[in-house]
């Protein structure tokens, strides 16, 4: 996910920093469940079988409470959990970057391999997209990104990054993992799957918009609606959010040249100018209660007394494509403005900044129903306590690309325990996650997937 903040496209974000000390193992969490056995498993306060029977105004079907049933004892299995935080153990000490992930896209293969579940290799150059269920109608399809961050990781502990100067920051190595206990769930219960589920281990959401070549490569190839998913620190470790339409901001980069025309002509004055007019668009020319960021974060010039070139440039947020196309124009005509008064011309580039091609993001809009969907099938299956609405955040994610094709919908598993220290936000050097919420999350893909091939309807 590209954060909220950043100074330029190599990934970064301006953060308070806490240091906090990591504890070994997983104290006990009251709002998890812990590791039974199975016939327990159904006493746990987070998997309330008598939540599912109580509230008849949403009442869940027989079938759905059995299905619940199976899907907990099955992801909960001792040895499932175990197998679940091996594999993101494995991801997060070989953190690779975007269309860079051989290894891991070969491990992720191989534990498809040995679950039996056909798949198509290479798509988008390291992705990888699966099929399991009956081949036929309806398709819906899960997502993970695989691709780490130019991150050192500072986190003192046993499956500390292996790679120097790269991190798994922003939890993909858990998304990979959930999306594989999702995988193994369904698997076992594949008899029961009325249509195919599609999985997508996808390349490069952090640079590169994997998720743009996947969908060009036909990840989404009679797929009807699509789920994402991502970790969270602001959300206590298990709990489920999501929300109703824009959850994340479209993304863009700018990059501005000015040069002299004359020798009457000032680039400084130039481009102090724009930058201080750029500052107006938001503040004056904007609705406040609709989030929208212009925000200059380089500058580069000549170090002559007399420059007769510049460039700046910086990121651009916004939670409509209306918006977005609407603070392109401003900047373009402020720029061009303003370097025309100095005796100066100016180009902006919005397609290309630094070394990064095609680096825009739309935004990312929940599809109503599909949000629903989310939201019943995690209360039925958690309890209502253990799902969130959430607030928009403006930071970005290319899976925004899928909910331009089909209907779709993302959501968070939290991940957040600051007796372990997993209180930092992603992009951090000091990230972490509390593992207990992977067996969580890939329980509440894979009964989305199955619940969805019931009713694709909704």
């Amino acid at each position: 996910m590209v954060p909220t903040m950043i100074p330029c496209i190599s990934i970064g974000i301006i953060l308070c920093m806490v240091s906090v000390g990591v504890v070994a193992g997983s104290p006990k969490h009251d709002h998890l469940f812990p590791l039974f056995e199975e016939d327990e498993i159904l006493h746990t306060t987070m998997f309330d079988r008598d939540f599912l029977l109580k509230n008849q105004s949403s009442s869940p079907s027989d079938w759905w409470i059995g299905a619940s049933e199976e899907i907990r004892k099955i992801a909960m299995r001792t040895d499932i959990v175990e197998w679940m935080k091996l594999v993101r153990r494995r991801i997060h000490m070989n953190p690779e970057l975007a269309f860079e992930e051989e290894e891991t896209s070969r491990l992720v293969r191989e534990e498809l391999e040995g679950m039996h579940i056909d798949y198509r290799f290479p798509v988008a150059m390291t992705g990888i997209r699966a099929i399991l269920g009956t081949g036929k109608p309806p398709f819906v399809a899960l997502r993970a990104d695989m691709d780490a961050l130019p991150i050192q990781e500072a986190v003192e502990w046993e499956f500390k990054s292996n790679n120097p100067g790269k991190m798994h920051a922003c939890g993909h190595d858990a998304h990979v993992a959930i999306l594989l206990g999702a995988a193994r769930i369904l698997k076992a219960r594949e008899e029961h799957l009325k249509g195919t589920v599609v999985l997508l281990f996808q390349p490069a959401e952090e640079a590169g918009n994997g998720a743009k070549r996947m969908i060009t490569e036909g990840a989404l190839e009679n797929v009807e609606a699509i789920f994402g998913v991502h970790v969270s620190h602001f959300l206590p470790a298990g709990v489920i959010g999501s929300r109703p339409g824009a959850m994340l901001a479209g993304c863009g980069f700018f990059k501005v040249t000015i040069v002299t025309m004359a020798d009457h002509g000032n680039v400084l004055l130039a481009t102090s100018a724009a930058v201080i007019s750029l500052q107006g668009i938001v503040s004056r020319e904007s609705d406040p209660l609709d989030s929208q960021v212009v925000s200059v974060t380089f500058f580069e010039s000549d170090l002559d007394d007399t420059p007769n070139h510049a460039e700046f440039g910086g990121t651009i947020r916004a939670f409509s494509r209306d918006n977005f196309q609407r603070l392109f124009n401003r900047i373009e005509e402020i720029v061009v403005g303003q370097s025309k008064v100095y005796g100066c011309t100016a180009t902006t580039d919005f397609q290309i900044f630094g070394n990064s091609k095609d680096a825009i993001y739309p935004p990312l809009l929940n599809n109503i129903k599909m949000y629903q969907h989310i939201k019943r099938t995690a209360e039925d299956l958690l309890g209502e306590s253990n799902f969130q609405v959430v607030e928009p955040l403006m930071g970005a994610e290319d899976f925004s690309f899928y909910t331009e094709i089909v209907p779709a919908s993302f959501f968070y598993v939290g991940i957040r325990n600051e007796t372990l220290g997993s209180v930092h936000s992603g992009h951090s050097p000091n990230f972490m996650i509390d593992e207990e919420a992977i067996p969580i999350g890939a329980a509440v893909y894979a009964s989305i997937a199955e619940r969805y091939l019931q009713d694709p309807c909704i």
